[in-house]
């Protein structure tokens, strides 16, 4: 791995959100319209320490994820990386840090949920063991639910 996993620092906010404008762009078309993270402030989610960033070694952040608990659960909320870094498993390693954290605070899973035209993303997240728990339409947008259990 040549990376390493890090809280975000308030300096990071601004990389972060072209970070998700760009992993998410390319949905738009699909959508008819932006995705939710395309446009959201890291800047308060940063503060609350809830944004990991799998940064290169010169600092430079390749992708985030931003996740808080949720009762007995971690919510996964946004994972994102940089187009020209995707497939290098940098993805995973930050879904894999989420679980671990959630396993070290004793939490039964890690939530999340993606939107239905994503169909790369509903693969992407069965092959890491999480299950549909069922699919709604969401803020006015067709969202796709899902559940790993830690325990």
């Amino acid at each position: 791995m040549i990376w390493q996993i890090r809280l975000a620092q308030p300096t990071d906010a601004v990389a972060l959100q072209a970070c998700a404008r760009a992993a998410f762009e390319g949905y738009v078309p699909r959508m008819n319209r932006a995705p939710a993270p395309m446009s959201a402030d890291l800047t308060a989610p940063i503060a609350r320490k809830e944004v990991h960033v799998a940064s290169a070694p010169d600092g430079a952040a390749l992708g985030f994820v931003l996740c808080r608990v949720a009762g007995e659960e971690m919510l996964l909320d946004t994972l994102a990386v940089w187009p020209a870094q995707a497939g290098r498993g940098i993805g995973r390693s930050l879904v894999a840090h989420i679980e671990g954290a959630a396993h070290a605070q004793g939490l039964r899973a890690v939530t999340l949920y993606t939107n239905a035209a994503m169909v790369e993303n509903l693969r992407f997240y069965a092959r890491l063991g999480y299950v549909s728990t069922g699919r709604r339409m969401q803020d006015g947008f067709d969202r796709v639910f899902f559940r790993k259990a830690l325990v």
